[in-house]
């Protein structure tokens, strides 16, 4: 019966849990990659440079412009005439003989259309500059994709680590009060409590449901935005699956060669050596192909204007459009970008810098971590030992609560110091992960 009994209760607790979501670290992160606005924003940059790529080379091919015209002219000496507008003999009689009009009248009535083409040929640079300078803000803002995702993969971590230790905290801390409640329950039970050991003991768990209180509030806080990161319904339960391990391999860490934050000011100097060079060019001349084609028609009435009578006129033939002066623009312009790039070289310079030693400090914290923990362990343990020692003789009557209070205390900081170095130390390869992979 007792059995059965157990087994029931069993089955009570862990229905409540029964649809929860469990969520390893690797499910954490990729689901808050997928929901990262940060990681959407960098592909819509991506996609905003492909695009001003293709504005860029735009230039490089054909331009056809169309032109439609039609005007009603009127006389302003006599508006409402309707016999168009007088104009030198001259300039009639050409008219009278191209379109059958009363000489030195103008029609009241023109249409014009017409086609102009343009091909570059050869711009010195201009437009070859700034399509190189298009594919280095590409590649830029890959590179600062790979930066995102990295941050973002390590902020998602951070979230998992933190969230499992108020799990454990929590867990820490109902060990805490359990043993300070255990304590009074001997106490009680021997008929030899005292008013000081007592009072002693209610002190000590009042402290210890404050500390729960507090560890539980912090708990439900990290799982909180855990599942706002993640896009989970707050109404869903989330179980943690990875645990804090209990030993962490060496770190296969080498010598830092790259990092996106330097591609990122490696493309950008590219980028304004190429703007400096498209912007001098500019002060070179620009060769093209050019052509056009237009008609022109006249006459009293609309169906007039599209007779067989209009006029034609075409060409086609090379341009040559030579820069005079621009009063230093293009020279000025270009010394700009070079200024940016030299920016960005010192940008470079001090970020290598900065990083690597970032990067070093890491690995150095994980293995000192590491190294640590094994004598926190140690620690931990013989606190453990000294506190069921003293269990034991507080039991007996042959110690005071003070003495149980004091080591009992001592045992829930080593464990918080435990799994605080087991954090770090989780975190320091992620910032390893993060800056070298």
């Amino acid at each position: 019966m007792r059995k059965l009994l157990y087994a029931f209760l069993c089955g009570v607790m862990i229905i409540p849990n029964a649809n929860a979501i469990d969520l390893s670290l690797q499910d954490t992160v990729d689901k808050i990659v997928a929901e990262s606005n940060d990681v959407k924003k960098a592909d819509a940059n991506i996609k905003k440079a492909r695009a001003q790529l293709n504005a860029v080379n735009a230039n490089r091919w054909m331009n056809v412009e169309g032109t439609v015209s039609y005007m009603n002219l009127i006389d302003p000496k006599n508006p409402t005439s309707g016999n168009g507008v007088k104009i030198p003999s001259e300039i009639g009689a050409m008219l009278e003989q191209q379109f059958q009009m009363p000489v030195g009248v103008l029609p009241d009535n023109m249409f014009m259309a017409g086609v102009q083409i343009t091909q570059p040929i050869y711009t010195f640079g201009k437009i070859g500059n700034a399509v190189d300078a298009v594919h280095d803000a590409i590649d830029m803002s890959k590179s600062a994709k790979d930066l995102t995702l990295r941050e973002v993969k390590y902020a998602a971590a951070n979230l998992y680590w933190t969230a499992k230790m108020t799990d454990e905290i929590v867990a820490a801390s109902e060990r805490n009060l359990n043993n300070a409640r255990a304590a009074r329950k001997k106490l009680t039970a021997a008929g030899r409590a005292n008013r000081s050991n007592l009072i002693k003991i209610e002190s000590d768990i009042a402290s210890k449901e404050i500390n729960l209180s507090d560890a539980q509030f912090n708990r439900d806080t990290a799982y909180r935005m855990l599942k706002i990161m993640a896009g989970i319904n707050m109404d869903e339960d989330i179980v943690l699956t990875d645990d804090f391990p209990n030993k962490f391999e060496e770190l296969n860490a080498g010598e830092l060669k790259s990092n996106p934050q330097w591609d990122i000011y490696q493309k950008q100097i590219k980028m304004y050596e190429s703007n400096a060079s498209s912007k001098r060019s500019g002060n070179y001349p620009t060769l093209a192909a050019v052509g056009s084609y237009n008609y022109y028609s006249m006459g009293n009435n609309v169906s007039g204007m599209f007779d067989k009578e209009g006029s034609q006129s075409a060409y086609w033939g090379l341009a040559l459009k030579v820069p005079l002066i621009s009063g230093g623009l293009h020279s000025a312009n270009a010394t700009m970008e070079a200024m940016n790039a030299e920016a960005a070289r010192q940008d470079l310079d001090k970020s290598k810098k900065l990083i690597r030693e970032e990067y070093d400090t890491a690995v150095k914290k994980y293995k000192h971590l590491c190294d640590n923990l094994g004598k926190l362990n140690e620690a931990y343990n013989l606190a453990q030992k000294a506190y069921d020692v003293s269990a034991n003789r507080f039991a007996a009557g042959q110690t005071s609560a003070i003495e149980l209070s004091d080591v009992s205390g001592a045992l829930y900081q080593m464990d918080m110091a435990v799994l605080n170095a087991k954090y770090n130390i989780l975190m320091a390869a992620e910032s390893v992960k993060k800056l070298g992979e």
